[in-house]
């Protein structure tokens, strides 16, 4: 038997494995064996890690959504400024190209929310995880007096990461015409009227 670190150390290539099986043939398509190649050993070795290749899927989703909020969230706990914050969560919110592989990864599972229900639970977790992001930034800014909110500060959040789920699906597929730069410059544009607060020169040029 394996000992716990090693177990953990394999559950870790298992999942990072599983990533690269979806995103080289696509959630509905992966299969045991497309894990247990991207792996390179047997799908008998695969199953005494995880019983059932549903399992390990839904942990790969678990960690990729885990993996982005973190990284969210510590880039805009270093940031005070109200304005900087937000514009900061927006840019990170984002994919940066067709190329960006979490959040790919994490379209990939969302897509599947409506007919698999773990899909779906995490997804609205996920989902809120972004909404409450938002609203620590909207509800600072206006306590500080530096945002106006048009709105109670939850549903502008709900907005933003509506939009931000909008356009970075076309920032994620290839040929649509819209870039990151693209889809930071709408966002922004409606942070900017939901704030009352010129955001504009905080963006990256």
């Amino acid at each position: 038997m394996a000992r716990p670190r090693d177990q953990k150390r394999r559950r870790e290539e298992l999942i990072a494995a599983t990533a690269r099986a979806v995103l080289r043939r696509g959630l509905a398509a992966v299969r045991l064996r497309d894990v247990a190649e991207e792996a390179g050993i047997t799908s008998a070795a695969v199953l005494y890690y995880y019983d059932q290749i549903d399992k390990l899927l839904v942990e790969t989703h678990q960690r990729a959504a885990e993996r982005f909020c973190s990284q969210r969230e510590d880039l805009v706990d270093s940031i005070e400024d109200p304005r900087e914050r937000l514009v900061a969560a927006i840019r990170a919110g984002l994919p940066t190209g067709p190329d960006d592989e979490l959040v790919r990864l994490l379209y990939q599972f969302d897509s599947q929310g409506m007919t698999n229900p773990a899909y779906g639970a995490q997804s609205r977790a996920y989902f809120e995880r972004q909404v409450a992001i938002y609203h620590s930034i909207l509800v600072a800014g206006e306590a500080a007096g530096t945002f106006t909110l048009s709105a109670p500060a939850r549903i502008i959040a709900r907005n933003l990461v509506a939009l931000e789920d909008g356009y970075g699906y076309y920032v994620a597929v290839p040929g649509t015409g819209v870039d990151a730069a693209d889809a930071e410059r709408f966002m922004v544009s409606y942070a900017e009227v939901a704030t009352s607060c010129r955001l504009a020169r905080h963006q990256a040029h």
